[in-house]
């Protein structure tokens, strides 16, 4: 009995499954490659749908959290949008408000530049198969070691000193991520565990040198518990703005080049191949003559390193010393968790997120006369981390929806059973 004409809803779900089959290499009917492969194509099939769905929904969640407070959540998210300083990019801004808004836009993307570097930091992790949840902690390692550089050796020429200053901070943070990489390749020790732990080892270890009695501690007032100032010669050139004023400095290129350092170690290199074999399936990968112990510790390192850099990049670019409650308060290299899952993993995804992220982070601050209108200060600084926790919260979105999708699918295509024919009983 043949089948009868199918409707065009059902031809393009088909060629859809052809896609799909073609780009992992299966056949119909038969067994997937791998279940690598199987999740590589679902994440694809996202594509920039999901991360832009994940955001409007933990802005809505967000919006109604403004106004279940009795504030108007429209003129609340006005306010952060000012904030931003985004608004510079309008050519109707003119005047007073334009030099605000092009002040705000550089303080976005001074804290933008840290972000994307601990979101790579992240990121490559995950292309072999681990999770850094140790970015704060590498983070925190850079900045010390930077720190430690700038204050020390003044009479070196400028371009040498930044230059030590921001390679010794890469240095650090990709020697204490490797030590997680090298418990995980020789022990089995989770990285989860181990990244946790040596954060509170960085916080502990810094804040003792940089603290009250600690060897690193300024000579000028003992009773403040900060290190020594980074000296003049050291700090990062600004190219926008004011420098007293904090401008936009030059680590910003650094952070614009990460991606694509980043995507030309994963896409173009040995290593990166061998990371991304790993990450696929560790087993397979070793079969095939892939070191997987050294893919682990190197992809620590690695991460590390951006991590390491984003510490310097901070120190260098605008702190200009490190104290007690800077390393207190500080969380980038947390939202660098949430900023790679956001960006999906992906050289151009990442730097987008990060600038949501920096635009979140500067917008709701308390130094924003703009928010500070509308609501509560202490309210608005807790929006970031309102938002970012539902962004974690629905990351994982787009598997679910793909997942209803294809059982839609298969209920739609699951033939309905034969009806009974007449007198067939009787027979």
């Amino acid at each position: 009995m043949s089948e009868g004409p199918l409707d065009p809803e059902q031809k393009r779900l088909d060629a859809q499954e052809q896609q799909v089959l073609e780009s992992t290499g299966g056949e119909p009917g038969g067994y997937a490659p791998s279940v690598a492969a199987r999740m590589a194509v679902l994440q694809r099939a996202g594509g920039i749908v999901m991360p832009v769905v994940t955001t409007v929904f933990a802005f809505a969640m967000a919006m109604i959290v403004i106004a279940a407070t009795g504030h108007n959540p429209f003129r609340a998210f006005q306010g952060i949008f000012d904030g931003t300083g985004l608004n510079w990019l309008f050519p109707w801004v003119t005047g007073d408000e334009r030099v605000e808004a092009a002040y705000n836009l550089q303080q976005t993307l001074v804290v933008t530049t840290a972000l994307i570097l601990t979101g790579f930091a992240v990121s490559f992790a995950f292309k072999c198969g681990l999770f850094n949840i140790g970015g704060q902690g590498q983070y925190l390692v850079g900045a010390f070691a930077s720190m430690w550089v700038g204050t020390s050796w003044a009479s070196m020429s400028s371009g040498l000193h930044i230059f030590i200053a921001v390679a010794l901070a890469a240095v650090a943070g990709a020697a204490w991520a490797a030590i997680s990489g090298f418990l995980k390749a020789t022990v089995g020790v989770h990285e989860v565990i181990s990244t946790i732990m040596l954060n509170w080892v960085a916080v502990w270890v810094t804040q003792a040198l940089v603290g009250q009695g600690g060897q690193l501690q300024n000579s000028t007032d003992k009773s403040v518990p900060v290190s020594a100032d980074i000296v003049q010669k050291a700090h990062l050139p600004v190219f926008w703005g004011d420098p007293v004023l904090q401008g936009l400095h030059v680590g910003f290129f650094i952070a614009l080049g990460a991606p694509l350092v980043y995507w030309l170690i994963l896409n173009r290199t040995t290593l990166g191949y061998e990371v991304r074999a790993t990450g696929f399936n560790p087993e397979a990968a070793r079969y095939g003559g892939v070191n997987v112990k050294r893919s682990y510790v190197l992809a620590m390192a690695i991460s590390g390193m951006f991590a390491g850099l984003a510490g310097a990049m901070d120190i260098l670019g605008w702190q200009f010393r490190l104290g007690v409650l800077d390393i207190q308060v500080s969380s980038i290299g947390f939202i660098g968790i949430a900023v790679a899952l956001l960006g999906r993993n992906s050289a151009i995804g990442v730097p987008f997120a990060a600038l949501l992220f920096g635009a979140l982070l500067q917008g709701t601050s308390t130094r924003n006369p703009a928010i500070q209108d509308v609501i509560k200060p202490e309210l608005a600084g807790n929006l970031t981390l309102i938002i970012q926790g539902l962004v974690l919260l629905f990351v994982g979105a787009d598997l679910l929806f793909l997942w209803i999708w294809r059982l839609r699918t298969k209920i739609r295509r699951t033939p309905a059973a034969p009806a009974a024919q007449p007198g067939a009983a009787a027979r």
